[in-house]
């Protein structure tokens, strides 16, 4: 645990101070940092479009989208170490060029084999950008001002998600897929302008720079083992409910190479003088205890951001634009909200505001229980807008706290696996939810199924109501009971399949309410005071 702090570890010097002004800082990183979570979701509702475009089935314009998680999760965590050996400025700029020259080639893309290349580059060129936007807030903004700093940086990470879907579906009604890579290029060169411009090194990292090409030993076993344990995860979460999961040899495969990988990853790790990631950061309680919840908070973003549209375009209708729309003013509640937030933890003990922000998630995902066939637009946008209260009081009071006694040297390592745990989180979640539907619509129908026999009285007169209706219209009678069959049985895999969304719902709720608890876990913290000089 940290030793007693010392009053200037966590205060750069004035020498250290940026020469500009910090906020302008934030709002070029924060730019980085929402084009490449944008690009995480902006490409599933064009993915029909594609796999059309390029003459190719949509299961294999999917790999558009597992290609793209695949690289990012394995370049976020290992990008401190990157920023010590080569510069967090210098790694930072060459991640936003790889990221925005790879736009412009998925955008050409002439095949699927191309267009899935381009998106590995695309994937682990926007690896680095979360995780370096936020490491470099942590050196720009003192203690007390971070909270508003990551409020900034919050909008981007919490909003992306939401508008992608959205932008996506006007993008490609409107105009061609292709255009939701290009518009990346105008944001990419913008930044590099502004980064080159504004952002500096902090003396100790530019100091830390020149020990480490001294001592320069790279890691290929751990970056090897690294690569290979995200990459078969990723993918297994990706593929798994498409592949049956556990039936499917494949999804077995890449079960078992992951957490072989894995333990032998933290095994060669924690013998290393320079490891590619510091997992002896662990044994500090509150940055086990963030990653903890921050993995909750991706499970319960980005599942939510699919459960929603999905329901609506699937059961009631709707466009993928429209759709995407319900998702927006929780968007905008987001964005009014972090602020605040960001003011409050300078007065109220973080754990306290996520204990808060946990408990209005879950009671917002209870109240999504009441899903139904029913529901307006109205309905569906509140439910994302009670989730979003509870999202704003999440993000910001977990980030800060991951930072709570770690050294300021480690800030890169922070960011990158808090980043990591949260798309990981993001991964999972969309998994779960999307095997609750299928697994449960199945469980929920068999139910039902038993319950419609010729013995039920309320059946009979169901069928013999619909048949007369439809032999008033000109069917013949044994057509008009068939037609009537036909619809009873359509209406029970509906209803099966509601439920199955319902169950998902309570799932989640759940997992948001034992975060409760477990955020007052936290040690005290005071974001007015000095991160500690060492653990």
């Amino acid at each position: 645990m940290a030793a007693a702090p010392k009053p200037t570890s966590n205060i750069a010097p004035s020498s250290a101070r940026p020469r500009h002004n910090p906020w302008l800082i934030a709002l070029t990183v924060s730019l980085a940092a929402f084009m490449e979570v944008l690009d995480t979701s902006i490409a599933n509702v064009a993915l029909p479009h594609m796999a059309g475009g390029l003459s190719t089935s949509v299961d294999n314009a999917t790999w558009v989208l597992t290609s793209y998680l695949v690289a990012n999760a394995v370049v976020l965590p290992i990008s401190g170490w990157f920023s010590a050996i080569f510069g967090r400025k210098c790694f930072y700029m060459v991640c936003v060029a790889i990221f925005t020259l790879s736009s412009l080639l998925c955008g050409m893309a002439s095949s699927i084999a191309m267009l899935i290349l381009f998106r590995i580059i695309q994937g682990a060129g926007g690896g680095g950008l979360q995780p370096i936007s936020q490491a470099i807030l942590a050196d720009t903004f003192p203690r007390e001002r971070l909270g508003m700093a990551f409020a900034v940086y919050g909008m981007a990470v919490v909003v992306a998600p939401a508008i992608g879907p959205t932008l996506s579906g006007w993008i490609t009604d409107n105009y061609q897929w292709r255009w939701i890579f290009f518009i990346n290029i105008p944001i990419g060169i913008l930044s590099l302008i502004l980064t080159s411009l504004l952002v500096q090194d902090p003396h100790y990292l530019r100091e830390r720079v020149k020990q480490a090409r001294k001592h320069l030993s790279i890691d290929y076993l751990g970056i090897g083992l690294l690569a290979l344990c995200l990459g078969t995860l990723q993918v297994m979460l990706d593929r798994g409910q498409e592949d049956n999961w556990f039936n499917s040899h494949l999804i077995t495969t890449l079960a078992v190479t992951f957490a072989v990988t894995l333990v032998l990853f933290v095994a060669v790790e924690l013998t290393r003088s320079y490891p590619v990631i510091d997992l002896r950061l662990f044994k500090n309680g509150n940055f086990a205890t963030a990653n903890l919840m921050i993995f909750v908070l991706g499970v319960e973003l980005y599942a939510a951001t699919v459960l929603i549209p999905q329901f609506l375009q699937e059961f009631m209708g709707y466009t993928a634009e429209l759709a995407g729309m319900a998702l927006s003013p929780g968007a905008l509640v987001v964005m009014v909200m972090l602020p605040f937030v960001g003011k409050l933890i300078t007065k109220v003990q973080v754990r306290w505001v996520i204990s808060a922000g946990f408990l209005i998630s879950a009671l917002a995902l209870f109240h999504m229980t009441t899903l139904n066939l029913q529901i307006d637009f109205r309905s569906a946008m509140m439910y994302r807008v009670y989730q979003s209260m509870g999202l704003a009081l999440i993000f910001i009071p977990i980030s800060t706290a991951a930072y709570a006694g770690i050294p300021v040297q480690k800030g890169g390592d922070v960011a990158g696996m808090v980043n990591l745990f949260r798309n990981i989180g993001g991964s999972v979640g969309i998994s779960l939810v999307e095997t609750m539907i299928a697994r449960r619509a199945q469980f929920h129908q068999e139910r039902l199924v038993s319950h419609v026999t010729t013995y039920h009285q309320t059946l009979r007169k169901a069928v013999s109501g619909l048949a007369s209706t439809l032999i008033h219209h000109g069917l013949s009678q044994p057509h008009a009971l068939r037609q009537t069959y036909a619809r009873i049985y359509e209406a029970v895999i509906v209803q099966a399949s509601v439920q199955a969304y319902i169950d998902a719902a309570w799932v989640l709720a759940i997992a948001c309410l034992v975060m409760v608890p477990m955020a007052l876990l936290l040690k005290n913290s005071d974001s007015r005071q000095p991160q500690a000089s060492e653990i």
